[in-house]
């Protein structure tokens, strides 16, 4: 009897992701997997913190909880416990999908970057508002440097953390890979400024974000004071937070909410997004720091106006949509002037932003990522 020969293992490492946009990826990349032949060639092996919201078939699932409890455990699983491991299954790839470098033996190995907190010049108010985040994205920079020249290849979402990586961290840029995210969604047949058949008087502005300093909620606020004195009726701004997030929250909630035609909402629930995006007639996205910024593209596709920080990640995340404005994410009047030409339909400062084309190794989604990365 012939003996067939064991297949060679691939091995995603995600025990840190357990939500938002780094929990997407991970379930990009096992569906993408599970559904390619690579799945009947290689034998995949997900390490992750739940398989709960990533399980899909031909895929072998290794839990650790606790990796998430305490940095320690963390550290000691990234150096110490993953090096064992890699020994044991002799990985032709070992694909890391959050951030570090971990201490593994490996055929090639390769990182995704998503944390682009170390390129982000902070400030004292937002240690006020989180040190930790400030203390955890500062510790991150030298998380970084750890084994990051091991790697055949790092990953990243758009071509300006390619070279921010490749300057900061002495990486040659042509080991960098710039994945896109998949745009599934199709675009829907939404007029411009299609307003809400209940509320036919009523302009919509939305920003959907969870609540961080960087994502500077405050200039919005301070446009829409603005904008009272010159325009005071006639439209509304939702912003999703009600005070009992965090210390920004409460600071922004406590010195706006009697600002006329602000709604505080809270979090809105991923599955009524979609609901608010269909009643509202522009977004507003002011965020200083994105490695994409998923609503920039939900949004694109009903074809409605967009205002962005005047910021790289938001011209790459823009490209393609035809009715994007940028302001400086400093300057409320200059925000207030371009949410009061929306509402007027003058659209002088609104337009097309080209796709970037010229980026060495460019590729969209999993499919033709796992593609490269398991080329000899």
């Amino acid at each position: 009897m012939i003996m067939k020969p064991e297949k060679q293992s691939i091995v995603i490492s995600a025990v840190n992701v357990t939500d938002g946009g780094p929990l997407t990826i991970l379930q990009e990349c096992l569906r993408s997997l599970s559904e390619s032949p690579i799945a009947q060639k290689y034998k995949i092996i997900a390490l992750v913190h739940s398989k709960n919201k990533c399980y899909y078939n031909h895929i072998e699932y290794i839990e650790i909880p606790r990796s998430k409890k305490q940095w320690i455990f963390r550290i000691y699983y990234e150096y110490i416990y993953f090096k064992k491991l890699s020994k044991k299954i002799k990985p032709y790839l070992w694909l890391s999908l959050h951030d570090t470098t971990p201490n593994v033996t490996a055929r090639k190995r390769a990182v995704y970057m998503h944390n682009a907190s170390p390129f982000h010049a902070w400030k004292w108010r937002d240690i006020y508002f989180n040190y930790k985040y400030v203390c955890f994205a500062l510790f991150y920079k030298y998380l970084y440097k750890i084994n990051i020249k091991k790697n055949d290849f790092l990953i990243v979402q758009q071509d300006w953390l390619r070279k921010e990586f490749s300057q900061m961290f002495n990486f040659p840029k042509e080991q960098i890979i710039v994945n896109r995210p998949q745009n599934t969604t199709a675009k829907h047949s939404v007029p411009i400024l299609k307003h809400n058949e209940a509320e036919p008087n009523l302009f919509r502005f939305i920003f959907i974000s969870l609540v961080r300093p960087f994502k500077n909620f405050e200039v919005i606020c301070e446009a829409v004071r603005i904008l009272n004195k010159k325009h005071p009726d006639g439209f509304e701004v939702v912003l999703t937070l009600n005070g009992t997030e965090n210390r920004y929250a409460k600071w922004l909630y406590n010195k706006y909410k009697d600002t006329k035609n602000i709604r505080f909402t809270g979090l809105i629930p991923h599955e009524k997004i979609d609901e608010y995006y269909q009643i509202s007639d522009c977004m507003i996205f002011p965020s200083k720091l994105e490695t994409w910024g998923l609503p920039i593209s939900e949004y694109a596709t009903y074809n409605r106006p967009i205002i962005a920080a005047d910021l790289p990640y938001a011209y790459e995340t823009a490209a393609g949509h035809d009715l994007t404005a940028f302001f400086n994410p400093d300057n409320p009047e200059e925000l207030a002037e371009l949410m009061l030409n929306a509402m007027n339909a003058h659209f002088e400062r609104f337009g097309s932003i080209p796709q970037i084309t010229n980026t060495p190794l460019l590729i969209n989604g999993f499919p033709k990522l796992l593609e490269v990365l398991l080329q000899d």
